[in-house]
């Protein structure tokens, strides 16, 4: 797919598998009881289909390696002196596993089957079960639930009036339960399931009205890109992005459980995508989408964050503001900050450490105002009632001014230095706010110098190795014009020739603005990306540093502020019964390989290294 890739609706999906063409495997296993780590398998059962045609069978009774429990014997009908000459499950493995081969597995109630089977598997050296799972009890509640009393399999086989009724004996129950598989697959078919992976996507799903319109889906590749949903007029309601379109685009026709993604796809009549190169083109797509089309269904475009800045007013006793614009002096104000209550959190910050004043009126010359309390309590010099002079408030106010001219220390030292000691009083709560506020500026300064860097480069060619592949990015101004991917064994070189054949895809005339709002947004993921570990500078032009003044406070900072929320964020999923997951960092010894042993030299050093603290 080349770079600039058109929008595609596909009505045919040519990697999809027709449910008439499918094998499926149907499964059925008795056991000694329903604990797959302390009971065993004491009968297989499997029955392969395509077409409605049975293919073949494969029974057998496993000796479990230890009494069958009498009431096990009761339900069953299986004795030990039946399972005395049996196979232990280590010697039919193999033949089941031939048997299954790449089929669809298909069970009733398939966790507790395909359970033991991975318990199994797992007990002598194998794989767990990779197949698609399709379970008839899951898509029988779904189809049929309100004409049967219960889902059961017997009761399901004398709905659908299966040649073969089950009796708790393995094959038996999987001969039934191909009867049921077919009598839902016809079912399934009228609400448009007509591949395995609209039967896998129905049995997941919560709305089946939603399901029915799962075929505007069909044809969307499993690679990353950008799509919208579009009425019938051809208005746009939403766009997105995703690493796999496929998987991403289908998750809304039934799985996606927010009432207004439900209330979107009643109006959906098309949807329609671009196919990317790379996972971070596609994110910068959806940016310059949703800024130009504004979608109603998309919250970022309903209710855009607007840019600040942080300023000082031009008046002989300055205070802090924020503005929508930094003024005819930009270097004395600091932004673009992502929104107005960030940048009252900064504000905030300041006034905990800096007796800058917080009125909001213009002090006259004979600075005649009445003082306010804050005078009273030692937080301002009180310059509206002459107390404080012009020279001695510019020098009391001077970090917060160096905090806004891009030098934060002074005010980054003095708010830990007042966190310590409300940590030391045992002011602990005291302290978390003033943690956040610290963290909130340091973040803010790391951000736009990290941002602004970006922007001033003419241009910039960074790429970033994974353990498979080799995603190369083309900056200019801080504005992606093109991207490719590459196999990782290429090495360097290879990712420069590849990126070097890439046309520029995303076209930028003219400098951009970097004030604008969906500049900042696409500053800040190219920034992420290019300072993620496993980045190498392929080219740049121009110097590409940051001021080094509180460079290393500020980072340090923003570093802690990130370990902090990441921490928070995992005890929210602990507290909640959530998975807590990890990103594994790919190693050096991956990067060599990778690199295909190229030395990389001055021209392709790691990004932080080329960066300037």
């Amino acid at each position: 797919m080349p770079a600039a890739a058109t929008d595609l609706q596909l009505r045919l999906d040519h990697d999809a598998r027709s449910l008439i063409d499918t094998t499926f495997v149907v499964l059925d296993l008795e056991t000694t009881g329903l604990r797959p780590d302390t009971d065993r398998i004491t009968e297989v059962g499997a029955v392969k289909v395509r077409g409605g045609e049975v293919l073949g069978e494969l029974q057998s009774l496993v000796h479990p390696g230890g009494p069958v429990p009498a009431a096990i014997t009761a339900v069953t009908g299986i004795t030990d002196a039946m399972l005395g000459g049996a196979p232990p499950i280590a010697s039919l493995l193999p033949t089941l596993l031939e048997f299954l081969g790449d089929a669809v597995l298909v069970a009733h109630n398939a966790r507790f089957d395909v359970g033991f089977l991975d318990a199994e598997l797992t007990r002598h050296g194998y794989p767990r079960v990779s197949n698609d799972v399709v379970d008839t009890a899951k898509l029988a509640r779904r189809l049929v639930r309100d004409e049967v009393r219960d889902v059961r399999l017997a009761t399901l086989a004398r709905f659908f009036r299966a040649r073969t009724q089950p009796n708790h004996r393995a094959l038996s129950d999987a001969r039934a339960t191909v009867d049921v598989l077919h009598g839902l697959l016809e079912r399934a078919g009228t609400i448009g399931a007509t591949t395995v992976e609209d039967l896998l996507d129905y049995q997941r799903s919560s709305s089946t009205h939603a399901f029915r319109k799962v075929s505007l889906a069909r044809g969307a590749p499993d690679a990353p890109g950008v799509y919208r949903f579009h009425d019938r007029e051809g208005r746009v309601l939403y766009v997105g992005k995703a690493t796999s379109l496929r998987t991403r685009v289908r998750r809304y026709f039934g799985q996606d459980e927010r009432r207004r993604m439900d209330a979107m796809v009643r109006e959906t009549a098309e949807v329609t995508w671009t196919v990317t190169p790379t996972p971070i083109e596609a994110a910068v797509r959806e940016l310059r989408e949703l800024a130009l089309r504004r979608p109603r269904y998309n919250r970022a475009s309903t209710r855009p964050p607007a840019s600040v800045w942080l300023r000082w007013t031009d008046e002989p006793f300055p205070r802090l503001s924020i503005a929508r614009s930094p003024g005819p002096e930009a270097t004395s104000a600091l932004g673009p900050l992502p929104g107005r209550r960030s940048a009252a959190t900064l504000v905030e910050a300041v006034e905990e450490v800096v007796a800058v004043r917080r009125c909001t009126f213009r002090i006259r010359a004979a600075q005649d105002h009445p003082a306010c309390i804050l005078k009273e309590l030692g937080r301002c010099g009180a310059p509206c009632d002459g107390t404080q002079d012009a020279e001695t408030y510019a020098r009391d106010v001077r970090a917060a001014q160096a905090l806004v001219a891009g030098e934060p220390t002074l005010v980054l030292v003095a708010l830990e230095s007042r966190m310590n000691e409300l940590a030391a009083e045992h002011r602990f709560e005291d302290a978390a706010r003033l943690r956040h506020r610290l963290h909130a500026v340091g973040t803010a300064v790391d951000s736009v110098r990290r941002t602004a860097a970006l922007a001033a480069l003419p241009r910039l060619e960074v790429a970033h190795v994974g353990a498979e592949h080799v995603d190369a990015i083309r900056v200019e101004h801080g504005r992606l014009v093109a991207s490719a991917r590459v196999r990782a064994r290429h090495g360097v070189g290879g990712v420069r020739a590849a990126l070097a054949a890439v046309p520029d895809a995303l076209p930028v005339e003219g400098r951009p603005d970097a004030r604008a709002d969906h500049t900042r947004g696409e500053l800040s993921l190219l920034a992420t990306f290019v300072e993620q570990p496993r980045t190498v500078l392929l080219s740049v032009d121009g110097a590409w540093h940051q001021p080094v003044a509180g460079g290393a406070s500020a980072a340090s900072i923003a570093l802690q502020a990130r370990v902090v929320a990441r921490a928070t964020r995992q005890d929210a999923q602990v507290l909640r019964g959530a998975k807590v997951t990890r990103r594994a960092q790919t190693s050096s010894n991956q990067l060599d390989q990778a690199s295909g042993g190229d030395t990389l030299g001055p021209g392709s050093r790691p990004v932080q290294e080329a960066r300037t603290r």
